[in-house]
């Protein structure tokens, strides 16, 4: 079937490591366009940091951030969003305090955080073009956090902890990471995949007609949705083998070779 939407992930997939959106991916998605074909991005950011890609890759679609359990306009109006259970963001931030990890929490539209030097605490300011409020105490807003990141400079850690803290939390809330150095904690049964399903059928597009492209363990709900699932070539073996394609890496612009090999061919 003729692909007509396609909705990609954006740290790892849609710009370089550096988080630079490149010259072809720029134009990758004007030739989307140029054929009527639709597009938009599903991300683990906060709306704030999609903000810088609306202009130059002309997004006219809602946008999914903190892995699509929040949705908003081009212009970041909220459309909705879905709020992690109390019980289980205060499991989770118990948890990273056990384990010697950082915290970050994400609500009332803010990233908050204790200590503005910590681990990629320069990478996130760059990625998302905003600065965090520094609080003494995130225990007020664990009752309204849209997202938790546990961050760490020790990756296998981290890596070790997913499972881990996934099986503690259960169905109570998604644990995922979004990069090797973040965890993330969203709200449950709210995921990239369900963000998929809701613009393919606002859009009365059928879910084999919709392509998405993804690096990591969250993206693999999308490719689940979607008649057309592309890894990245910087994504793990296991995400690779859950999706029908694999392209280049998102430094070798792998987006723009996924779009022009797969999609537009």
């Amino acid at each position: 079937m003729r692909i007509a939407l396609v909705v990609s992930d954006v740290d790892g997939t849609l710009v370089t490591s550096d988080k630079t959106l490149t010259p072809a991916s720029v134009r990758a998605v004007a030739a989307l366009r140029e054929r009527g074909i639709a597009f938009t991005i599903a991300s683990s950011r906060p709306p704030v940091g999609l903000a810088p890609l609306v202009g130059p890759l002309g997004i006219a679609l809602p946008m999914g951030a903190f892995n699509g359990s929040t949705v908003v306009n081009p212009d970041l109006s909220l459309v909705d969003e879905t709020l992690i259970p109390e019980e289980a963001a205060r499991a989770a931030a118990a948890r990273f305090e056990q384990e010697g990890v950082d915290l970050w929490v994400f609500a009332d539209g803010r990233w908050l955080l204790r200590d503005p030097d910590g681990p990629y605490t320069d990478l996130e300011r760059r990625t998302l073009q905003a600065g965090p409020r520094v609080v003494p105490d995130l225990a007020p807003y664990l009752g309204r956090a849209a997202k938790l990141v546990g961050v760490s400079r020790d990756h296998a850690h981290l890596a070790a902890l997913e499972p881990a803290l996934a099986a503690a939390i259960g169905a109570r809330a998604s644990v995922h990471r979004s990069q090797a150095y973040y965890l993330d904690v969203t709200p449950p049964d709210v995921d990239k995949g369900h963000f998929v399903a809701r613009v393919a059928g606002e859009l009365g597009i059928p879910l084999d007609a919709v392509a998405t492209l993804g690096d990591m363990a969250n993206d693999v709900a999308m490719f689940a949705r979607s008649g057309l699932g592309i890894a990245m070539g910087n994504a793990a073996d296991p995400v690779r083998r859950a999706a029908r394609a694999v392209t280049g890496t998102n430094d070798a612009d792998g987006f723009a070779e996924a779009i022009e090999r797969y999609v537009l061919a």
